[in-house]
């Protein structure tokens, strides 16, 4: 009867080790908790993300020669909530996206560059983008905290 014994042991010993790490576990992130400044620079920052991940892949299936537009890329400018825009300095696109109604909005617009992608791929998904508030102030802003 030792070896059952053992072997219920070892389960409860199991069961409760899982159940240690999950109240261990960080609770989920609740986006309601987050300062609103961060959470409207997060919406504007993984749109700028997309954008600009596709404007890098543009650039590479084309030789080289970065896209002149969104347009060009197959990508509207304008979204029900967002205005977005793309200048190329040295063939690296820098793309803005801005909140079409600012009304009672902390954070304004936000820009980012193809850094962007090389910091999220050695920060685990976190990257920085540079930040308009209402007040006109810039400042960076950590995205995927």
């Amino acid at each position: 009867m030792a070896r059952p014994a053992a072997g219920a042991v070892l389960a409860l010993i199991l069961l409760s080790a899982c159940g240690a790490k999950d109240a261990a576990r960080p609770e989920e992130t609740d986006t309601r908790r987050r300062p609103k400044d961060q959470r409207e620079a997060e919406a504007l920052g993984r749109e700028i993300f997309e954008l600009v991940d596709r404007a890098i892949d543009y650039r590479g299936s084309h030789q080289g020669r970065p896209a002149a537009s969104f347009r060009q890329m197959g990508v509207d400018s304008l979204t029900p909530s967002t205005a977005r825009s793309m200048v190329n300095l040295a063939r690296e696109p820098v793309v803005t996206v801005t909140f079409r109604r600012t009304d009672g909005r902390e954070i304004t617009s936000c820009r980012g560059d193809g850094q962007i992608l090389e910091e999220s791929a050695m920060n685990g998904g976190r990257f920085s983008v540079m930040c308009t508030a209402r007040s006109g102030a810039q400042r960076p802003m950590r995205i995927g905290d």
